[in-house]
């Protein structure tokens, strides 16, 4: 089986090899998760299997579309999974001018009917843009007669995105361009344009052909910047020219529609200028004018104040008047009441609060001895305890105090060393003496057998002398 099938691909390969075929395609459904793009080309009589593979697809300059009539160039070749044969597509152009122009129709009304040529989602141009920029060769005469039309007018900032506008990959290249401008920040390093012009100078339908592909259309249509499109001559048309916001006849007429004429702006100034003088000044005259009429209808100076001190001459006569009978009406209203008022309820409620003073000092006075009373009281019974208390009564009962150089209190014997200046205090008074020997412990405090002490009272370790207290 393989070997026959590997003859049968042989032959038909060696027998037929590159051939051309017209025909229109059937089941195609676009390129397949691999890239490649499989469907078939038929006529009245035949139908042919086909396929295109990735790297070829990217070339083609017209990609396939569903019931397209097409003219293809190939080789014929069998898949050995199976007892088919196919062409294997290398270049695909539409079959004549009528199938373009069939096809362009198709995506004319395509597009119209997702409502990208209404007018109604169309920009308007700005009238004086500082930024312009221009979607076209950097070669050829397009551009310089643009940039030519733009001196002569009205200089200003052009920003060139260079594109090739015919042959593979061009229309992927305006498209590009197109979101490439929009894309750019108002107040970034390159500036973002104000309108855009799409530009190509003249062809055929076929050289032309890059910018009635869907992915210029759509790029055109989601434009955020006004978009000028100046492809070709007067008669020559494009779906770009249907989407854009404005259609120039020439790339040359794009960029006058871009800017205005400086020369007619000045002219334009300065015939504003003269009807705005000239309407300032008739309206002058006609406030003067109708000022002079009114002036002459109003009253004089004396004839408007005459009415008013009028009134106010005679209000000022009914209020001395006023003022008269008010202050006699108040004076008789004062006689009558001074003769009911009288001193006596005064007199009377003053000798009560002064009684009522009177008492309450006394009481005050009397509960001030009380306390002062009570609390000598309290005081003497303290005085009476400090004295029983205090060491100078224990020394009048015949004890002494002793105290040494520093006049703090010896209470023991052992700790007086002989001939220490000593004080001993009586009841009435000190005497200074002197030691004649050290202090020696009692015989209470004697060592006894076994090593233990006979304990003396608490007393008697008080240096010889109970306590004071």
């Amino acid at each position: 089986m393989s070997e026959l099938s590997g003859a049968i691909k042989r032959a038909l390969e060696d027998g037929f090899g590159y051939v051309r075929l017209r025909g229109e395609i059937s089941g195609y459904r676009g390129p397949h998760s691999s890239g490649h793009c499989y469907f078939a080309l038929k006529d009245d009589k035949a139908k042919i299997d086909a396929v295109i593979w990735k790297g070829a697809f990217g070339r083609l300059r017209f990609k396939p579309e569903e019931g397209m009539e097409v003219v293809v160039h190939g080789r014929i070749t069998t898949f050995p999974g199976s007892s088919k044969y196919q062409i294997v597509i290398e270049a695909l152009d539409p079959a004549g001018a009528g199938a373009l122009m069939a096809l362009l129709d198709e995506r004319k009304r395509k597009f119209a009917a997702e409502g990208l040529f209404e007018e109604a989602r169309k920009k308007p141009r700005p009238f004086l843009p500082k930024v312009v920029g221009i979607i076209t060769s950097p070669t050829g005469a397009v551009i310089r007669d643009m940039l030519a039309g733009f001196h002569e007018r009205f200089p200003t900032c052009v920003l060139l995105w260079p594109v090739r506008v015919q042959g593979e990959g061009s229309a992927a290249e305006v498209a590009a361009a197109i979101r490439g401008f929009n894309a750019l920040q108002a107040d970034g390093k390159i500036p973002r344009p104000d309108v855009l012009i799409v530009a190509r100078g003249g062809g055929s339908l076929e050289d032309l052909w890059s910018f009635n592909e869907e992915i210029v259309v759509r790029a055109a249509a989601e434009s955020h910047i006004p978009l000028i499109s100046a492809v070709g001559h007067e008669t020559d048309w494009t779906l770009l020219d249907l989407v854009a916001d404005a259609r120039a006849p020439t790339p040359t007429k794009a960029a006058e529609w871009a800017v205005p004429k400086y020369s007619e702006l000045i002219e334009t100034l300065d015939k504003l200028q003269l009807r705005k003088r000239t309407a300032v000044r008739r309206l002058l005259e006609s406030v003067r004018t109708h000022l002079k009429a009114a002036s002459r209808g109003l009253p004089t100076l004396d004839d408007l104040v005459a009415m008013p001190r009028q009134r106010f001459d005679a209000i000022d006569r009914r209020l001395s008047r006023a003022l008269l009978a008010n202050a006699r009406a108040h004076a008789t209203k004062l006689a009558r009441i001074s003769g009911r008022l009288s001193t006596a309820p005064l007199a009377q409620r003053l000798a009560r609060l002064r009684e009522r003073l009177v008492a309450v000092e006394r009481r005050a006075g009397q509960a001030l001895l009380n306390r002062v009373a009570v609390r000598r009281r309290v005081l003497d019974g303290k005085s009476a305890l400090l004295n029983s208390l205090g060491y100078q009564s224990v020394l009048s009962r015949g004890f002494a105090l002793v105290r040494d150089e520093a006049g703090l209190m010896v209470r023991h014997a052992r700790s007086v060393a002989a001939g220490a200046a000593l004080s001993v205090e009586f009841s009435d008074g000190r005497v200074g003496v002197v030691a004649d020997g050290g202090g020696t412990a009692e015989p209470g405090e004697a060592a006894t057998g076994g090593g233990s002490k006979t304990p003396r009272p608490k007393e008697s370790r008080r240096g010889g002398q109970g306590s004071l207290f």
